[in-house]
């Protein structure tokens, strides 16, 4: 096996990243910090975010919105 596939653990590393679709706590309730950031980011793009939204689908809509608002890149 190439090293170039070894999964570092660093931020940004393409092997690991996971879909958020297949996260096995993706249907658990969004976590404090995702919440926290993504309604920050949501505030700024004039977007509202539900109060149940999931770990998954607030991985998703952060990618979106950082897009969006060109925040984190």
């Amino acid at each position: 096996m190439s090293e170039a596939n070894v999964n570092t653990g660093q931020a940004g590393d393409p092997t690991a990243e996971k879909d958020p679709s297949d996260w096995v706590t993706g249907d658990e309730p969004a976590t404090g910090a995702q919440k926290s950031y993504l309604n920050t980011l949501a505030r700024q793009a004039g977007e509202e975010v539900p109060d149940d939204i999931t770990k998954a689908d607030a991985s998703v809509k952060i990618d979106e919105l950082q897009e969006e608002t060109g925040r984190g890149q």
